[in-house]
């Protein structure tokens, strides 16, 4: 099966994440859709395989070096599921040959169009075909576009193996999209020096820093009265909870930042008189500034607490953190993924990530993890879409790092 076809399969399997279930996977087509993989794991002929009740699924390339030659061993990771932010039930793409530049019109009776007046970066793939969504659900090139490109570089490891390399180890974990992909995976078993995400974005994208991260959820309790007889009784915690919303800085938000700043993000809101939650992510690449932010969150608690006695609760849970200072004593494996880019005609781009990957937590979990470009861009909508020469591509770059890996 060639690398398009995998992907193409890959995305009929609905896989979304819940953060709600409390279970791990969080959700039952994860595990579907790992058994899938696990059976064709088996065909390829890898060894290995091992299939966990969490939906942890890992095997081997066997070394190809001769006998007594040792060289280490390297990991190469995707995650199962797709974000919870749009359906990913009945995925239904389309290639679009040799794209011409224009607008994609996605869903004509929904008016859904991909346009490069409102994203631009479609410029970057004229002449290339590509793949989209018919605009009612998101694509799942995060990350079905990872697994296809590591079962597609193991399938041709195992066909030629005349290519030297060492023992490589491949796994795919669920729940990613919701921070717990690294939670249950066990470091230790995948057995690997390092490792490699193939969870990012465009052709080129080669991240080892990433946001530290955590959520607040923010409660404010309030008390209900009837408004005709409301005066000095009332306490609407709706209106309690948009005062705390505006207290903090209005152009420290994702829509006012980029590169290496940092923000607060709303990410949800539910409400009545009685009771409303507010729910944040704190981002920040800085660790300093990073603990300044939850700080400031809890500060302002407070002042709503000496305005409003009692009517505000925070709770803050760190997620994850940079992975850089894991990552820079074994720089090497970033200048090798970067070399392997460059052989197969890749131009490295090494940045931040604005977000973050099972890497990062993996990287604190002892297993150093940058992240690699899977291809797609627009994740986690109707507008998402994968360039199938950057899934090629991506491919490519695993079976370079293997090579390099064996002489190192």
């Amino acid at each position: 099966m060639k690398l398009v076809d995998r992907f193409l399969q890959y995305v009929k399997f609905d896989t979304q994440s819940d953060e709600l279930t409390n279970m791990t996977p969080s959700t039952p087509g994860q595990m579907v859709f790992a058994e899938y993989l696990k059976k064709e794991l088996e065909d390829l002929g890898l060894t290995e395989i091992s299939l966990d009740e969490n939906g942890y699924l890992m095997a081997t390339i066997p070394s190809t070096l001769p006998a007594g030659k040792k060289a280490a061993t390297v990991g190469f990771i995707a995650h199962l599921d797709t974000s919870p932010d749009m359906s990913g039930r009945h995925v239904s793409p389309r290639i679009v040959e040799r794209y011409d530049g224009g607008a994609i019109v996605l869903n004509k009776t929904e008016n859904v169009i991909l346009s490069p007046s409102e994203f631009p970066e479609l410029k970057h793939y004229i002449g290339q075909d590509l793949i989209v969504t018919d605009g009612t659900t998101l694509l799942g090139a995060d990350d079905k576009a990872g697994i296809a490109e590591i079962i597609s570089a193991a399938d041709y490891l195992m066909k030629h193996p005349e290519i030297e390399h060492g023992k490589i180890r491949i796994a795919f974990n669920p729940d990613e999209e919701i921070g717990q992909g690294a939670h249950k995976f066990d470091v230790e078993r995948f057995g690997a020096d390092w490792a490699y995400t193939f969870d990012g974005g465009e052709i080129g994208e080669l991240e080892y820093e990433n946001f530290n991260a955590a959520v607040a959820r923010v409660t404010f309790t309030g008390r209900n009265v009837h408004p005709g007889y409301a005066k000095h009784k009332m306490v609407n915690s709706m209106r309690i909870a948009n005062q705390f919303v505006i207290m903090l800085p209005r152009w420290e938000t994702p829509e006012h930042t980029e590169n290496y700043e940092g923000f607060y993000h709303l990410v949800s809101m539910e409400g009545s008189v009685e009771k409303t939650v507010l729910t944040y992510i704190i981002r920040d690449h800085d660790r300093d500034r990073f603990e300044r932010r939850k700080k400031e969150l809890e500060h302002l608690a407070r002042k709503i607490n000496n305005e409003f006695p009692d009517c505000c609760a925070i709770d803050i849970k760190d997620q994850y953190y940079n992975m850089r200072e894991k990552i820079e004593p074994v720089r090497y494996i970033v200048d090798m993924a970067e070399e392997a880019m460059r052989l197969v005609g890749v131009t490295p781009k090494v940045q931040p990530i604005r977000g973050g990957t099972d890497g990062a937590q993996l990287s604190f979990k002892g297993l150093p993890c940058p992240n690699i470009f899977a291809g797609g861009l627009n994740f986690h909508g109707r507008y998402e879409f994968v360039p199938i020469p950057s899934m090629e591509k991506a491919s490519a770059v695993m079976v370079e790092i293997c090579k390099l890996a064996a002489k190192h």
